[in-house]
């Protein structure tokens, strides 16, 4: 390659890389900043002055006294940002299938008397292994545990649910839900 054109095809390397690697995020994150700062942080819940986690990614919680997440699909550890993505198991594969009823046995046996039919949520894990929220169905599912567990009326655990219920964006949008992680923590508070 002569000289002629090496030069050329450097220079435009090297402002290709100043404008998409340095510039562009740059401005992307500053403005995100200044338009959504609380998402641009991270959307981290804070609670005695210390983050205990992000609204955006959920936790997983195994103890009956808590709500417990939708399955996370990441591994080897649960809730992975570094390996956010879906099983892609299919529903006739073998391991989805004993993954849901090794799921469907953990909730029976941490609530026996509970023959309701299980959510889907609480036994699939969400495109993104990471999801948050979990249904108001899967919400209620968990109520009369937790508050077996904890000693409070059921009532009162269906009335925390519906404080933090989350409706439609938009109002057509996706289904009502509640985020498992400001659930928890509102259980937590209410000792």
């Amino acid at each position: 390659m002569s000289n002629t054109m090496m030069r050329p095809a450097v220079t435009l390397l090297i402002v290709m890389t100043v404008i998409t690697g340095i510039a562009y995020p740059l401005i992307v994150t500053g403005v995100a900043t200044v338009i959504f700062p609380g998402q641009a942080a991270g959307s981290l819940l804070v609670q005695d002055g210390k983050p205990v986690g992000s609204r955006l990614i959920g936790q997983p919680f195994s103890d009956p006294k808590y709500f417990w997440s939708r399955p996370s699909a990441t591994s080897p550890q649960p809730y992975n940002g570094l390996s956010s993505g879906g099983s892609n198991l299919g529903p006739l594969n073998p391991a989805l299938t004993d993954a849901v009823k090794a799921r469907i046995a953990a909730l029976r046996a941490a609530d026996p008397t509970h023959h309701a039919p299980v959510p889907v949520d609480l036994v699939t894990a969400s495109a993104s292994g990471l999801d948050p929220d979990i249904s108001l169905a899967a919400a209620y599912y968990q109520a009369d545990r937790i508050a077996r567990v904890r000693h409070l009326s059921p009532d009162r655990v269906r009335a925390l649910i519906v404080e933090h219920a989350r409706g439609r964006f938009l109002g057509v949008i996706g289904e009502p839900r509640v985020n498992v992680l400001e659930l928890n923590l509102a259980l937590d508070k209410l000792r």
